[in-house]
């Protein structure tokens, strides 16, 4: 089978991406596995890599059909020098971070790559290049035309999906509906199935209000539309429970019976997701026709620099958009009741044997 090429854009370059992306590559097994195309410019690899003062080396090319498949990668999305401050957002910054994703996410629509991780955006810095996006998420449906996608959580111990991503709270009830909440389950649910190979998933629906409304008494978001989508994808054949409030659901532990979660908003489904699993999650954007990862926390301008940011989220990240390929393969190839059964994203072939060697 033909080796599998992961793209990786650089995110802000005067944030942490490029810091956990060099120190996730320099393991030299990382090669053996797959491909790495790193989009962005040699001349900003060779600054941020003498800061981390990591030893390998690179192929430098123009174009991602002309890659090396057993070295690492740069496709040179630009040639001029760059001023690099690191540690603050800058309209230079995001310009950059512009051209590194807009031509990964190119090469990821046109087949030359089989998945893409992001590397940390400043959103701050994209709004000032003229970036008319709220984030990836929603630049990568229009651009893959894959049409509506799922902000899907991955980490050791549990799934999170986000029924809203990042909203305002005093606009989540009024953009929640049955028909939205309907479609992301059946994103989640197909994706369990294709990219995460379980035959059939069960999936948890979180309330929207406190104690989940508690029969119309606080909040009738539960009754006119959670409960009546969760009622009708059961009918379909879904394996689908709730709504359940939220702090009950974690605080019992009752989320680990379960494959997945959706969650109503940004915070009810990160708040836990990142107390459970820091450091180790990844963000999957499920339902696009291409696969894109990222790690879990953002560009950390705080410490950039400082050669103390954990790579290990981008390194799940990484291997889990392999493992996803893969899994895609397999369910095209094979009949679709014939299941690879692959839990998360630490089972990955390879991923475990690197990580007990940093641990050494």
């Amino acid at each position: 089978m033909e080796k599998i090429k992961i793209g990786i854009s650089i995110g802000d370059i005067n944030g942490i991406g490029l810091e956990v992306i060099l120190k996730t590559l320099s393991n030299p097994k990382i090669a053996e596995i797959f491909t790495p195309v790193v989009y962005g410019s040699s001349k900003v690899v060779s600054y941020h890599k003498n800061i981390v003062g990591e030893e390998f080396e690179f192929h430098s090319t123009r174009s991602a059909d002309k890659v090396f498949t057993d070295r690492i990668n740069i496709v040179n999305c630009w040639q001029e020098n760059v001023n690099i401050t690191l540690g603050k957002p800058s309209d230079e910054s995001g310009q950059y971070a512009y051209l590194s994703l807009e031509a990964a996410a190119n090469d990821l629509r046109d087949g030359l790559i089989d998945a893409l991780v992001t590397a940390p955006i400043s959103k701050e810095s994209m709004k000032s290049a003229n970036f008319p996006y709220p984030g990836h998420t929603e630049y990568l449906e229009e651009k893959l035309g894959g049409g509506e996608s799922l902000m899907f959580m991955i980490g050791d111990r549990l799934r999170i999906g986000l029924a809203t991503n990042h909203l305002p709270i005093r606009s989540v009830a009024d953009k929640l509906s049955k028909e939205l909440i309907m479609r992301k389950l059946q994103i989640m649910n197909e994706s369990l199935k294709v990219d995460f190979g379980l035959e059939r998933p069960a999936i948890a629906v979180l309330g929207l209000n406190p104690h989940a409304g508690e029969g119309g008494l606080i909040g009738d978001e539960e009754e006119r539309f959670i409960r009546p989508a969760v009622v009708e994808l059961k009918k379909k054949g879904m394996l689908v429970m709730g709504p359940f409030p939220a702090d009950g659901f974690f605080g019992s532990g009752q989320f680990s019976r379960f494959d997945a979660i959706l969650a109503m908003y940004h915070d009810q489904g990160l708040i836990p997701f990142k107390a459970l699993s820091f450091g180790r999650g990844v963000n999957y954007t499920a339902g696009l026709s291409g696969i894109r990862t990222s790690p879990d926390h953002g560009t950390a301008f705080d410490i950039a620099g400082k050669n103390e940011a954990d790579p290990s989220s981008f390194r799940h990240a990484l291997f889990l958009a392999h493992d996803i390929v893969r899994n895609r393969r397999a369910f095209t190839e094979m009949h679709e009741n014939t299941i690879i059964k692959r839990e998360k994203p630490s089972e990955i072939e390879g991923e475990d044997e690197i990580l007990r060697e940093e641990e050494h």
